[in-house]
């Protein structure tokens, strides 16, 4: 599985549609996708998943006047049931001549807590509309549960890969083995857990990301009386003392929290700056109008060399529990690398 910033083929993403999962957001969270899409499709082909006509329909209207490049979305009618495309996607993979296939793990909707019939078929439908190889994988898997770089080197959380409710009787060595096999992983790091009232129990995406194969970004808490202060905190201590395949320290940049809280039925949301998304010559961050926005981005500018590091709204799209890497997943290119975007 290639990693993140090499050149891609397309995006692929859902168009947010129903309003029950949204609780009275879907209209503000459709206007912050808008915004999402137009900004990929300056730089890159979109795949865009439509569940039905009138997603399609308000989809189109609202890129129309986002003026995005409509030649450059595709619309895909797929049957789902939620949006969170790095979960319910597929996962793609590259062999040594350039051939991109693509895995199809079981979804489960993160241990059984929504509707997954529909999802779970999503990856298939991609390969038949690609006509690429497919690889079906009797586990469950989610996209947002791994973090790899360029060496083989696979981030996770505990908290998420080995709950029951995934993969019951399979323990960290058993799924090492079905990264290594299906992934092409040479080492996986475990982290404990992630952010406080995260229901997909923890996705590293939310808080450890690669820039490149010696930077890790890791998302901090100054509170010390957050609760999510003691878990940060021992990601980041447990990140100072990795090592890379040759014996050398990664370079750890620490991202701050956004400061304030926002709280939905009770539960926080589990807003971050580290569910950014790696493009063509871009990348996207999500931003809570929070004090600590400007500061997350200047952080991240230095890292991501040849690209525009770009701040984007993604308050309402939070409130359905994730944010830009969570609705995106990467299609690489295959042996013809494409051309980079740097507008």
């Amino acid at each position: 599985m290639p990693p993140e910033w090499e050149p891609h083929a397309a995006t692929w993403t859902s168009w947010p549609f129903d309003g029950d999962l949204w609780e009275g957001f879907l209209e503000s969270a459709r206007r912050e996708f808008a915004q999402l899409v137009s900004t990929i499709a300056r730089c890159e082909d979109v795949y865009l998943n439509v569940c039905n006509e009138e997603a399609a329909s308000d989809a189109r209207a609202r890129l129309t006047c986002c003026e995005a490049p409509l030649e450059r979305i595709t619309f895909h009618r797929l049957p789902l049931n939620d949006i969170w495309f790095r979960d319910n996607g597929p996962l793609f993979i590259r062999n040594r001549q350039g051939k991109v296939a693509l895995t199809d793990w079981v979804f489960n909707a993160w241990g059984g807590k929504y509707d997954w019939e529909l999802d779970t078929q999503a990856p298939a439908a991609v390969a038949r509309l690609l006509g690429m190889q497919r690889f079906a994988v009797p586990y469950v898997m989610e996209g947002g549960a791994l973090e790899l770089n360029g060496q083989g080197v696979c981030l996770t959380t505990r908290s998420c890969l080995l709950t029951p409710s995934r993969n019951p009787g399979l323990g960290e060595a058993e799924i090492e083995r079905l990264l290594h096999d299906y992934l092409g992983v040479r080492r996986v790091v475990w982290l404990e857990r992630g952010l406080e009232d995260d229901h997909t129990d923890g996705h590293i995406d939310t808080i450890v990301r690669f820039a490149d194969d010696q930077t890790i970004i890791c998302a901090v808490e100054d509170d010390e009386d957050d609760p999510n202060y003691a878990a940060m905190q021992h990601n980041l201590e447990t990140l100072l003392a990795l090592r890379d395949p040759d014996g050398k320290p990664y370079r750890i940049v620490e991202l701050p929290l956004p400061e304030k809280e926002l709280r939905l039925n009770g539960k926080r949301l589990p807003m971050t700056y580290a569910n950014f998304y790696i493009g063509n010559g871009f990348v996207l961050v999500p931003l809570y109008d929070d004090p600590n926005d400007e500061r997350a981005l200047d952080i991240l500018r230095p890292w991501f060399p040849g690209r525009r590091v770009t701040g984007l709204s993604a308050r309402a799209l939070i409130t359905g529990g994730g944010a830009f890497h969570c609705v995106t997943q990467q299609q690489p290119q295959g042996a013809v690398k494409g051309e980079l975007c740097y507008e």
